[in-house]
């Protein structure tokens, strides 16, 4: 108990993929880690630091739910501004993060969000503990194009989806040698069934176990674009049947709810859920938002995805775009009233929807979490490196 390795994950809420990719890791040590998985500790960093941040954190999320078209000009503003470099965040920010240290003393910090490094960075100098407490950061936008905040000097090793993200990480200056390809952090419960598996999947929702089931995925926040389209579906004469996520929107699941009560096919609506995977598991084809982590965690389950492009793609989500049209496995929706058709011709075309299934299985990084952690190993200081991670 003694030697077990204590590890700091800072994250945050902006969105669902920080915190997924946070849990991703956290799990990721219980299954990989022989050893006492208690020692890790995620805490939300950003917003937890003080009620500025926590305002710029709901500032976001708002943004994200309801005007997905301004990100873009959020996106500008964070990049001209840094506030993660600014003394003034600072500051405010560093009595929560040094408190952090002072009750856990960690071993090693892993950070998943791009505001949270350089407070780290700058409290390890304070405290004469850069040689002996590494900083890890887990990239988790995957692609060409994310935010500056990801760059920081003071980071021991970094950790990327693929080499367009190690390529954007060397052009924002951060030495080669501290970036290692490693795949997005994909909890292992995200995987491909059988359609046994699947059928049971939607037994358990109350659906049809051989009817076509289209994921409609509002994301972690519930908005965004996805609510029009899920009206638009809903109007369509299908053969199919629909689970719709509203995510942690109550007012949007309310309205789902009836909405749904108009379909002329079976609809199911959820609020937040813990079993994201199962919704995976159980749909077809996936209509959300090409978020970096839900994108993969679909790939990982062979889940195909109509993505929503009826808006211009976040920044740092447009290389993320690319790579699913490049690959196949997704079809980009321009307009929301394109979805019946879409959904229909989708679902009675089995080659197409074969092609589309086998496209995400050359996107998918099977074991990156587990790489991850063994990454994280290998940086461990004596006595807590001793505990060796499973074979």
């Amino acid at each position: 108990m003694s030697n077990a390795p204590k590890v700091l994950i800072m994250s945050s809420d902006t969105g669902g993929g920080h915190r997924s990719a946070a849990l991703a890791i956290a799990n990721g040590f219980q299954k990989f880690w022989q050893g006492d998985s208690s020692a890790v500790r995620v805490i939300k960093a950003v917003e937890n630091s003080h009620h500025i941040t926590q305002k710029l954190v709901k500032l976001y999320n708002w943004v994200l739910q309801n005007k997905q078209h301004w990100m873009k000009y959020l996106y500008w503003a964070m990049n001209k501004i840094r506030p993660e470099t600014r003394e003034f965040v600072h500051k405010r920010c560093i009595g929560y993060v040094r408190a952090q240290f002072d009750k856990w003393c960690p071993h090693i910090v892993v950070s998943v969000h791009p505001l949270t490094q350089h407070i780290v960075a700058k409290i390890l100098k304070e405290l004469h503990l850069t040689d002996q407490v590494p900083l890890v950061t887990v990239v988790t936008d995957p692609c060409y194009g994310f935010w500056k905040g990801w760059a920081c000097d003071d980071v021991s090793l970094y950790l990327v989806a693929n080499e367009d993200a190690k390529r954007q990480l060397i052009d924002y200056g951060i030495s080669v040698e501290k970036i290692k390809v490693s795949g997005i952090p994909v909890d292992p419960k995200f995987r491909e069934v059988e359609e046994v598996d699947a059928q049971l999947a939607r037994r358990a929702y109350g659906l049809d176990p051989d009817k076509f089931t289209v994921f409609v995925n509002a994301g972690w926040i519930g908005g965004g674009n996805i609510p029009q389209i899920f009206r638009e579906l809903v109007r369509g004469e299908l053969d199919v049947q629909a689970i719709f996520l509203a995510g942690k929107n109550e007012k949007l699941r309310a309205e789902a709810e009836q909405i749904a009560k108009h379909a002329k096919f079976p609809v199911k609506v959820i609020g937040y859920s813990n079993e994201i995977e199962k919704l995976m598991q159980s749909a077809n084809v996936m209509i959300s938002k090409l978020g970096g982590l839900t994108t993969f965690e679909a790939m990982a389950c062979g889940l195909p995805i109509i993505a929503d492009a009826t808006t211009e793609p976040m920044p740092q989500e447009a290389g993320t775009v690319q790579l699913i049209r490049d690959s196949g496995a997704g079809i980009m929706l321009k307009k929301s009233s394109d979805i019946v058709a879409t959904v229909r011709n989708l679902a009675s075309d089995s080659t197409r929807y074969a092609a589309m299934k086998a496209a995400t299985n050359g996107l998918a990084m099977p074991n990156s979490t587990e790489y991850i952690i063994r990454e994280i190993n290998a940086l461990l200081p004596p006595p807590a490196a001793e505990v060796a991670v499973a074979a």
